[in-house]
């Protein structure tokens, strides 16, 4: 099956999908923020640099997104077009992913990962909740 789009359009369309501050990830940020733990952002010392970090807790927080991670829902699944290009492209991503949440536990860090589709079907209290899990 052919794209129905040009390779200009898919161009500008890919360019816009952001790799920081995804709404999932700012959603999460701000129970955080509102819970009144302080965190930071994207730090680059650390193995895939982590989206959210809370160095008080040693807790490095990824906010993964389901298409780009591979994840098993379905949102996670496979395009049906180009699977050449977007298997070894996606699997790369989980298995870089699973190196890094790796490097960064045998660094001491607790690793927790959450998932875009479980962000949104979590009503604000149980993302509160699911938060406050993290640090028992």
């Amino acid at each position: 099956m052919a794209d129905r789009i040009t390779p200009e359009q898919r161009s500008v369309i890919m360019a816009s999908v952001r790799s920081k501050d995804t709404r999932p990830e700012i959603v999460v940020r701000r129970a955080l923020h509102a819970m009144g733990f302080r965190f930071r952002l994207h730090v680059r010392r650390l193995p895939g640099c982590p989206d959210i970090v809370l160095p008080k807790h040693s807790v490095a927080l990824q906010v993964r997104g389901c298409f780009w991670h591979l994840h098993r829902c379905t949102k996670g699944r496979l395009p049906k077009t180009n699977t050449g290009y977007w298997l070894p492209k996606l699997e790369g991503n989980r298995a870089r992913d699973i190196e890094n949440d790796q490097k960064l536990r045998r660094l001491g860090w607790k690793v927790r990962t959450i998932w875009e589709c479980e962000l949104e079907g979590m009503a604000a209290h149980e993302l509160r909740a699911w938060l406050r899990g993290l640090f028992s």
